[in-house]
């Protein structure tokens, strides 16, 4: 039984039982994650000391300006990785290809793949906003012992083992799902060690947030237009006008939705017809983490984890929240004209 104050260790260790499943790989997976997220988490907090902030000069393979904490990051989640001797795969938003890893222990076969945005809203590090890390673990579906395949990593949100994220901000945060519910640690720096300080967290059904880009407001479609304005509109018995926060990274916006209920939005537009965040490394997760967390994950009319991915990069819609208010804006997006 999860009680504060426990280690994420002690934590790992008397709920292995309950994992989707059930081995000490997938553990030793989290603990690798953990030590990697406290590798990344030292150098995003003294990055305004050292030369590792503003743009890499290099593009992603969709076309985004890396900055120089993405590919610090990459390199730190990816060596972290193939290092310990955990997975046999890696993808990752900032690879334009998966990784294959083979084990280095004839008697260890690994059967766990890892999807990675190593570092989300890294834009925003020039001007000390929290960002984020996201990731996604599954068991490959090809035979072990044989080399990874494209269709390891395509596979649907609803087939996840593990998913979590860690946030960046005025404390460094580790949340994640083994399918049992969500729960939430934070790091001490003093001792390098993070504590649960969230168990078992759940959105409110019903939230006074709303978070999107309104910028794009003009090029969004008439549904979550429509939606914006009911969200805007004087009803003091639904609690309206709702409050309009955005960060701009994906891992923020969600953490304080959930905590205190709300919604977050990404929507299709004219600019980017397919939405712009990436179904493996962002909506799937946090999908899984929304519904584990009694929260809603849709593209505006259908559930996140039960799209088919086609590609590696593939981009989706994404609404994601507090459940009510992900239903609300489904009927909107359905009744629009």
């Amino acid at each position: 039984m999860a009680t504060k104050n426990q280690t994420l260790g002690e934590f790992i260790i008397e709920n292995q039982s309950s994992f989707k499943y059930t081995s000490g790989e997938l553990s030793r997976l989290i603990n690798s994650i953990r030590l990697a997220a406290k590798v990344v988490n030292h150098e995003v907090n003294k990055a305004g000391l050292v030369d590792i902030i503003g743009a890499a000069g290099d593009t992603n393979i969709q076309g985004e300006d890396q900055q120089k904490l993405d590919i610090y990051a990459n390199e730190k989640f990816i060596q972290t990785l193939t290092n310990r001797n955990i997975v046999c795969g890696i993808a990752s938003e900032e690879e334009d290809d998966f990784i294959t890893i083979n084990s280095q222990d004839e008697n260890h076969q690994n059967k766990y793949i890892v999807l990675i945005d190593p570092l989300d809203g890294s834009s925003n590090i020039d001007v000390n906003v929290s960002v984020g890390t996201i990731f996604s673990i599954y068991r490959r579906v090809t035979p072990v012992g044989t080399p990874v395949q494209l269709k390891d990593f395509l596979q649907k949100g609803n087939q996840q083992v593990a998913a979590g994220y860690i946030v960046y901000g005025t404390s460094t945060m580790l949340v994640y799902t083994t399918g049992d519910g969500v729960n939430g640690f934070t790091l001490n720096p003093a001792i390098g060690s993070y504590y649960l300080s969230h168990p078992d967290i759940k959105f409110p059904k019903n939230g006074t947030i709303y978070s999107v880009n309104e910028g794009n407001y003009i090029h969004f479609p008439q549904g979550i237009k429509n939606y914006i304005k009911y969200c805007q509109e004087e009803k003091e018995e639904d609690n309206r006008p709702y409050t309009s926060r955005y960060i701009g990274s994906l891992v923020s916006d969600f953490h304080r939705n959930m905590i205190k209920g709300g919604i977050y939005m990404y929507p299709k537009s004219s600019k980017n017809s397919n939405g712009k965040l990436r179904l493996l490394y962002e909506c799937n997760p946090m999908a899984f983490l929304a519904e584990q967390a009694n929260g809603r994950a849709s593209d505006g009319f259908s559930r996140i984890m039960d799209i088919e991915p086609s590609e590696l990069h593939q981009r989706v819609p994404f609404i994601c929240g507090s459940k009510n208010m992900v239903i609300k804006v489904e009927e909107f997006m359905k009744t629009a004209k």
